[in-house]
């Protein structure tokens, strides 16, 4: 039996997405079920992604009518939105017990340079957005990194900056807490110049991006982007479990580290990414805080979370499949 789920997740009402406010999360979901065993992927509307919702809801309810009706495969992933092939190949580990149930719920936890700190936690890693004035972004870095000695930094600019800039935002910060930033995502608008601002600062590059963009090329090789420290694998952005995968395997291969991240998923699927993280990445943070950008979790929910947890079987039921 498989079924095909729309759900609807409010979101906070700050949540700003590529310039949009977005006030809510509308995703497909299919559910598969063998004997006693039940598994559910995501399949959605990403936001960096091109299909719309229909066209991921059309493309996961003909692979689930197809593996309902005997395909060994619910569908060849490499023909699928990148959204749609995780989803669905999620559901078969899951069906499988491919999926280790441990996984990594301490994610990297996010901050804003302006110190607006969203929990207590002042060790291990955390990721810092960035990307507003460059000498104002570094002055509060500083300040950060040495109010709290044990501090580890991921920064997102988020192709905020020219070459410039960048250049002024390595200029004040101090070469002495160089160490304590893990890397930093695109800092420049253009990936060349991303290239020669980790040359210049030494500070250790990643791409994000760039990779969700490149990736879907024919032939992508990881090499074509250039030599970075570390790659963000967004799975919902990347495709299946398997291109996941080969991808983190590749990273390794050219002496990158992988991190797996979200992209605003639920806490269905934060937790999911969890888990492969463990099962992949079992030394890698994941940068899966993104559950406080919702009012209400899904089916699954995310350890020490006070949200309220919505049913599954209370969504809207696009299809069945017996």
């Amino acid at each position: 039996m498989a079924r095909l789920y729309e759900y609807r997740l409010s979101m906070d009402s700050g949540v700003i997405l590529r310039g949009r406010r977005v006030t809510e999360r509308r995703v497909t979901l299919p559910s598969c079920a063998r004997g006693a065993a039940v598994a559910s992927g995501k399949s959605r509307r990403c936001p960096d992604g091109v299909e719309s919702l229909a066209q991921a809801g059309a493309q996961a309810a003909l692979a689930l009518f197809g593996w309902v009706h005997g395909s060994d495969r619910m569908m060849e992933t490499a023909t699928l939105f990148p959204s749609v092939a995780f989803g669905l190949s999620m559901a078969e580990m899951e069906l499988a017990r491919r999926l280790p149930a441990a996984g990594v719920f301490t994610p990297a936890r996010y901050c804003a340079v302006t110190l607006r700190l969203r929990c207590h936690q002042r060790t291990g890693s955390r990721k810092s957005k960035s990307g507003g004035d460059p000498a104002q972004e570094s002055e509060q870095i500083n300040r950060l990194l040495t109010t709290h000695p044990a501090l580890v930094l991921r920064l997102d600019a988020n192709r905020a900056w020219t070459l410039s800039q960048a250049r002024v935002f390595s200029a004040h910060l101090r070469p002495d807490l160089h160490s304590r930033i893990a890397f930093i995502e695109e800092p420049c608008q253009q990936p060349q110049d991303s290239l020669n601002f980790a040359a210049e600062s030494h500070l250790p590059l990643a791409w994000d991006e760039t990779l969700q963009a490149a990736v879907s090329q024919p032939d992508f090789q990881l090499e074509q982007l250039g030599k970075a420290a570390a790659i963000v694998v967004k799975p919902t952005l990347i495709g299946s479990v398997q291109r996941c995968l080969l991808l983190i395997q590749a990273a390794r291969q050219s002496g990158m580290q992988a991190v797996l991240s979200s992209s605003l998923e639920s806490s269905l699927g934060l937790t999911q990414i969890a888990r492969l993280s463990h099962w992949l990445l079992p030394d890698a943070v994941p940068g899966l805080d993104t559950l406080h950008c919702f009012q209400a979790q899904l089916e699954c929910p995310w350890p020490g979370s006070s949200l309220p947890v919505q049913q599954l079987s209370a969504q809207r039921l696009v299809g069945i499949w017996e």
